[in-house]
């Protein structure tokens, strides 16, 4: 019986996913995939843990009709507020065959190997704050470090609406990186946990101490993803490889093909798909 193949999913709320996109891709150029940005409702970062839960099972659905066996949520809200339910209560059921991996735990897995303090803080939405999942995988990994939170609400605005260049973004900024030093005067690493948050790099190396890394999830994903292939050769072989990428949104294609070219680094071409009713 021949094995049936599909792309590799990778799941946004927004454009965000695309930096991790672009890594997974250079890390693994041979494998098909299937990027969907579900711009329409986003941002997720302030919404309810029902209602990301929803949105997310919604897409990973649509992710299973286009023949993906792999799904992976390149949003840390997603991951922190939908993933466990998903994994736990959803695929069990009709999809087990079928698997859905998040951003949180691959980073907190290496995390506390950049810090030589034991103080890491963590940059996120509100969402991925709130759900303190940073908090518990990290203590999970390493136990002794100590994590600061700083929720940062208005940084993906700023990118999805084109204004993280402009000199008014640099007060935002500025702002959430004084007050997460204030609350970890040891920190010496920051995770960008929210996949947006790279394009905002340049300003954030600008405004941090001398001596702090600043670390985005995109190699840490890719590098967790290769790991993962090579030890699940099942799964890996259920991935079509033929080197294509599909980007799909569901809202307007002009938009995320210009904005959506920012975060990939190259120019890419949307298909318009609907989700729920």
């Amino acid at each position: 019986m021949q094995i049936q193949k599909g792309p590799i999913g990778i799941f946004d709320s927004g454009y965000g996913g695309l930096t991790i996109l672009k890594d997974v891709v250079n890390a693994l150029p041979q494998y098909d995939y299937l990027y969907l940005g579900d711009n329409a409702r986003a941002p997720y970062g302030s919404r309810s843990f029902d209602t990301v839960y929803h949105y997310t099972w919604e897409a990973v659905q649509w992710f299973f009709s286009q023949g993906c066996e792999l799904v992976i949520l390149a949003c840390n809200t997603a991951s922190a507020k939908a993933l466990r339910s998903i994994q736990q209560k959803n695929l069990p059921l009709k999809n087990a065959h079928k698997r859905v991996l998040g951003v949180i735990r691959p980073t907190a897995e290496v995390i506390g190997n950049y810090s030589r303090s034991g103080e890491i803080g963590i940059l996120a939405t509100t969402g991925t704050v709130e759900s303190e999942s940073y908090l518990l995988e990290i203590a999970h990994y390493f136990p002794s470090i100590n994590v600061v939170q700083e929720a940062c609400p208005l940084w993906v605005p700023l990118i999805e609406n084109n204004e993280f260049n402009n000199p008014g973004a640099d007060y935002f900024v500025q702002k959430h990186l004084q007050q997460i030093m204030q609350k970890g005067p040891a920190i010496d690493t920051l995770l960008l946990a929210c996949t947006h948050y790279p394009l905002l790099m340049p300003k954030i190396e600008q405004f941090i101490p001398g001596g702090v890394k600043v670390i985005s999830q995109g190699t840490i994903v890719a590098n967790s993803l290769v790991d993962y292939l090579e030890r699940h050769p099942e799964m890996a072989n259920k991935c079509a490889a033929n080197g294509q990428i599909r980007f799909c949104t569901t809202d307007s294609t002009a938009h995320f093909d210009a904005n959506g070219a920012i975060f990939f680094g190259k120019p890419l071409k949307s298909e318009h798909i609907q989700l729920g009713h």
